[in-house]
């Protein structure tokens, strides 16, 4: 029978209602009474639930995959609203069990409090799900496609969480939220030391992003790290980068405030990538150039017009000294060494691959113990990895190999088998011809 309870203000089932329709003896039918309707009601939870799914999540995922938005589908991909169906379970519970368990007003107590923390949960879960969306929406927008989106978003996480768990404690614990916020007050010097590298992360989130110092997709070099790579994921706490060898290092986000790093960024959205090498001479085998010399370069495509030019000036500058002819040392004469490095100079900007817009350049740098550096400077079009260095392996490997055609000799270190040699020419008869190298 149902009966309206003035003392709980709310409406009751009666026992007697099982032994008026199923002849239950009264003293039973009070102790099935309770677990019939926490039955029921789970029942009639269940069903709810099921039918939410179903019917309305199943039109609303058919009708977001129809559509030719993109964020809708990762809605339906994240099921969302899969955990929205879990809120109508949850008011049925709030708003039906004072009236059916009005009789039982501890249990209806704990049983409102227990609905209202699975509707708080599932609110919070919600929001930080549709955060995620966000997330990867705006990861996957041009705009925002190198931009700490993420630690911005776990910001707005901790937010909801907090906010979250202090509801759920002051219904557990009967208490208005402020009181908790007021604790937490107390707690801050705690907070802020457990907290610490939330706080570094995201305030070094904001800066990065601000001034903007490193980009999703960035090439960085960061030495303390062991970090040579693109950089994968900024988010509040870390930053992710895959070096060149496919390993993964993990960077403190506030790191990149207080340590130093390189961004090769602007090497990639300029007009080229740098080649800055040197190639070391013998000092003993640089020599004037002779007429025989000069002839055979004057068959170098490159240098021809620089050597006619080179040598009508030359024989002008050397007919107004009055010695010129009768002592070489007084003349002017080019250099095995100069032109060279004129061959060089020209064989670098007839290479199609070199950017001759940018700076382009051979220089002698200051001569050292291995010999004079002579250094080539310029850019070429190609910035991917493998492809730059095969273009300058193919500029070094002809500039290695000919300069023997200039009479001179690139420096390296002896060898066992150069010592070998020496030794063995010691130890020659005298009449036994001895063979020496230039230098």
């Amino acid at each position: 029978m149902i009966l309206f309870d003035e003392k709980y203000a709310s409406i009751k089932l009666d026992p007697t209602w099982l032994t008026d329709f199923f002849g239950i003896e009264p003293h039973i039918a009070s102790y099935m009474n309770l677990p019939i309707l926490l039955f029921g009601l789970i029942l009639v939870c269940f069903i709810a639930w099921l039918l939410t799914k179903k019917i309305i999540v199943g039109s609303i995922h058919k009708l977001f995959l129809k559509t030719k938005i993109t964020w809708d589908d990762i809605l339906v991909e994240k099921r969302i609203f899969d955990k929205l169906a879990l809120i109508i379970p949850a008011l049925i519970i709030i708003f039906a069990v004072p009236s059916i368990f009005g009789q039982y007003p501890i249990i209806s107590k704990y049983a409102v409090t227990l609905a209202t923390i699975i509707l708080l949960m599932v609110i919070i879960w919600t929001i930080n799900a549709v955060l995620a969306v966000f997330n990867e929406a705006l990861s996957q927008s041009p705009i925002f496609k190198d931009k700490p989106i993420s630690s911005y978003i776990q910001v707005l996480n901790i937010m909801v969480y907090f906010v979250g768990g202090i509801l759920i404690l002051s219904l557990l614990l009967g208490k208005s939220p402020f009181y908790f916020l007021g604790a937490m007050g107390a707690m801050t010097a705690i907070l802020l030391l457990i907290f610490k590298d939330t706080i570094l992360g995201f305030v070094a989130s904001i800066q990065m992003s601000v001034y903007d110092m490193v980009r999703v997709g960035d090439w960085i070099a960061m030495p303390k790290y062991d970090a040579d790579g693109d950089v994968m994921s900024i988010n509040l706490s870390t930053v992710k980068v895959q070096n060149w060898d496919k390993t993964i290092t993990t960077i403190p986000t506030y790191a990149f405030i207080n340590d130093s790093f390189k961004n090769w960024r602007g090497m990639s959205n300029s007009g080229g990538r740098r080649i800055n090498r040197s190639i070391y001479l013998k000092v003993s085998s640089f020599c004037f150039c002779d007429d025989q010399m000069l002839e055979q370069f004057k068959k170098y495509t490159l240098i021809k017009d620089y050597i006619l030019e080179k040598e009508a000036e030359i024989k002008k500058l050397n007919a107004a000294l009055s010695d010129g002819e009768s002592n070489p040392v007084n003349a002017i004469s080019l250099t095995n060494i100069g032109v060279f490095r004129v061959y060089a100079e020209n064989y670098i900007l007839a290479n199609p691959h070199i950017n001759t817009e940018m700076t382009n350049m051979v220089r002698q740098l200051e001569p050292t113990s291995k010999g004079l550096p002579l250094e080539i400077y310029c850019f070429t079009y190609e910035k991917e990895w493998v492809k730059f260095e095969q273009i300058k392996s193919d500029i070094f490997d002809h500039l290695l190999t000919i300069t023997s055609q200039f009479q001179l000799e690139v420096f390296e270190e002896p060898t066992g088998k150069d010592f070998r040699s020496l030794a063995d020419g010691r130890n020659q008869p005298a009449d036994v011809p001895r063979f020496y190298s230039q230098s």
